[in-house]
């Protein structure tokens, strides 16, 4: 008999207890998360990640002690090392690309809805990247304007498109809008496991090292208005 899937561990840091309490009840109805331990800042996050090895970290930005961007780092030095998905109100460009150069695996806006949430969590834990779709656009117009890897490159290079399918064309769309694979198997009617290979096609036939690179190509070449 094949043994139930472990659930997902999750640690919640956010300074405010009634978020922490409205998150942990969101998470445990999706039925395959379990929030393992909460912080109230930054500090108390890493000690408690080093302690119960969650899966994932939900961090707040703005923390006393220690901010989550500032945890970041040492959060990712643990071993085994959590997947970290800032969650929090403050959706400005610097904080998204900090966020994102410290390594951080995702930024979700604490107004996204409930299964968005369960989402993020479960997407974050399977490797993938998770950026809210405001939040995508952030990262979009600051490459666009400059602040980027890419920007400043070629007008829309077309070639790369070309060697697309029109299925993988559908799910680069889809990442210039910032869905997860669990999003865009939903929207696809289609296995999590087919967007995982589309995706993986997509990374490797335009060359794009990140989702967000692939992001960047759907909207230069006007995929993702």
């Amino acid at each position: 008999m094949t043994e139930p899937a472990r659930p997902i561990r999750v640690l919640l840091a956010d300074d405010e207890t009634m978020i922490r309490h409205g998150v942990r009840l969101i998470l445990r109805h999706a039925g395959d998360i379990d929030v393992v331990a909460e912080a109230a800042d930054g500090r108390q996050a890493v000690d408690l990640a080093a302690a119960h090895h969650p899966d994932v970290a939900l961090v707040d930005i703005r923390m006393p002690v220690c901010d989550g961007l500032a945890a970041i780092a040492p959060l990712l030095a643990l071993d085994p090392a959590p997947r970290v998905v800032m969650l929090t109100t403050f959706g400005d460009e610097d904080n998204v690309i900090r966020a994102l150069g410290e390594g951080a695996a995702g930024f979700l806006l604490k107004d996204e809805g409930p299964q968005e949430l369960i989402n993020a969590v479960r997407a974050a834990a399977a490797g993938d990247s998770v950026l809210s779709p405001g939040v995508t656009g952030t990262v979009i117009a600051r490459m666009l304007r400059g602040g980027g890897p890419e920007a400043g490159g070629p007008p829309p290079e077309d070639h790369r498109i070309a060697r697309l399918t029109a299925r993988e064309r559908e799910v680069l769309a889809m990442l210039g809008e910032g869905l997860s694979n669990q999003d865009i198997a939903e929207r696809l009617g289609i296995g999590i496991g087919t967007v995982k290979t589309h995706v993986g096609a997509v990374l490797d036939k335009t060359g794009s090292a990140s989702r967000v690179q692939a992001a960047l190509l759907a909207h230069r070449t006007g995929l993702t208005s």
